[in-house]
């Protein structure tokens, strides 16, 4: 379900609309206005049922990439909507970067980069609230840097006490790591007790080994 936005957003707006389950998007990288979702089944991604392949694991331990915490924050939302063949469009356009950008500075959006060579190949960005932090967008640039980010998100979320991990829809890619979708009523459930929890993005180190991380990832709670 979404509904037309027409005024100008305010990052104040923006935090109240994800208190409310909503989140905004645009119809494409050039469009002048945002619309807002309310998906009646919401993609989460359970903590206790995050599943991380063999075939990233070994890539995980070979260390291949350098990962850092909210170092670019802008670039990888540029690079989260630059078009590429299997996504020839995007849904953010210059108002949601302006807008999520704001969001940072003001401590309530992270990014995830992934690097090689110095060079940033992968990462995410999400916005965090309590103990819930709603995914945005991804981007890959060399095999397995997206993923790589993923994996260091979510132990990041688990040792900081965080609940909820919104990722707005499910896709082949999201449920290959355990995502699943809930109705529109639990969803709502469980971001009011994530909302209601303190959280803390920055408890684990970001020196964090890779095998310590995936300890992090595999211990159920």
């Amino acid at each position: 379900m979404s509904t037309p936005q027409h005024h100008k957003l305010t990052s104040d707006s923006l935090l109240r609309s994800y208190m409310l389950g909503l989140f905004p998007m645009a119809d494409s990288a050039e469009a002048k206005e945002l619309f807002w979702v309310d998906p009646d089944l919401r993609g989460v991604i359970p903590f206790d049922n995050f599943h991380v392949s063999r075939s990233l694991r070994k890539s995980l331990r070979k260390q291949h990439f350098a990962i850092t915490f909210d170092r670019d924050f802008k670039g990888v939302m540029e690079a989260c909507r630059e078009k590429r063949p299997e996504r020839p469009s995007s849904w953010i356009n210059d108002e949601i970067i302006e807008l999520y950008c704001e969001l940072h500075e003001r401590g309530h959006a992270h990014s995830i980069e992934a690097r090689l060579d110095g060079q940033l190949v992968g990462g995410l960005y999400g916005v965090s609230l309590g103990a819930a932090f709603f995914g945005e967008s991804m981007f890959s640039r060399v095999t397995d840097a997206s993923k790589t980010a993923l994996v260091y998100l979510v132990a990041r979320l688990k040792a900081g006490g965080y609940t909820l991990l919104d990722t707005q829809f499910q896709t082949e890619h999201l449920r290959s790591f355990g995502a699943m979708e809930v109705p529109r009523g639990r969803y709502h459930t469980y971001l009011q007790e994530a909302l209601e929890t303190a959280a803390d993005f920055y408890s684990l180190p970001v020196n964090t080994s890779p095998e310590a991380v995936l300890q992090l990832i595999d211990h159920k709670s």
